[in-house]
């Protein structure tokens, strides 16, 4: 009997609660069903949490606070939200890839759970660490700019309208870190 390794996307932005909470499950649910774990970066503009009445807002804060407490996260809501993510995103996209991935934790968790303006050049310096400041004046090269620019275009032509997206094999797109069983079912097919 053959498998099929499944491939598994999750398109994130730091600026959303959703993403963090997702993106702490991710490896451990591509591990579990083999599959190939891809996160892809995007540049979300608007913050929907804005739109939404006092009560709607209430309850999702407490609902992330449940999720959190369900995978054993930590989970703080930052004193500087809504916050501009758009200088984390291109860092992330300005340092070698076998750097990213401790980058996006440290600055995720640095957010959404320690409370550090990520929109502030020194906190993003000492997220990166030695060479910080390097990487920090790499934000600026246009290459690292169209970089930021062509993933998020990517994410609307594949669907994408909201961090985080799980893409299945390319094909089968779930929205929100609350879709996960519905993920795990997709790759367990």
């Amino acid at each position: 009997m053959t498998t099929t390794k499944h491939v598994l996307e999750i398109y994130w932005d730091f600026s959303s609660p959703f993403a963090y909470l997702g993106s702490t499950q991710a490896e451990a649910l591509a591990k579990k069903h083999g599959a190939t774990l891809v996160f892809r970066a995007i540049g979300q503009a608007d913050v929907p949490m804005a739109t939404w009445s006092d009560a709607k807002r209430m309850y999702t804060l407490k609902d992330m606070t449940r999720w959190a407490e369900h995978w054993g996260v930590p989970f703080n809501f930052p004193s500087s939200f809504p916050t501009n993510s758009l200088k984390a995103m291109r860092v992330y996209l300005a340092l070698p890839e076998d750097r990213q991935g401790a980058f996006r934790e440290r600055t995720f968790r640095g957010y959404w759970a320690e409370d550090k303006n990520i929109a502030d050049d020194a906190v993003l310096k000492a997220l990166v660490g030695d060479d910080g400041e390097a990487v920090l004046a790499r934000t600026q090269d246009p290459g690292v700019k169209k970089a930021l620019i062509d993933a998020t275009e990517a994410a609307v032509k594949a669907g994408v309208f909201g961090a985080p997206t799980w893409v299945v094999d390319g094909k089968e797109l779930f929205w929100g870190q609350d879709r996960l069983p519905l993920v795990e079912r997709a790759l367990s097919r």
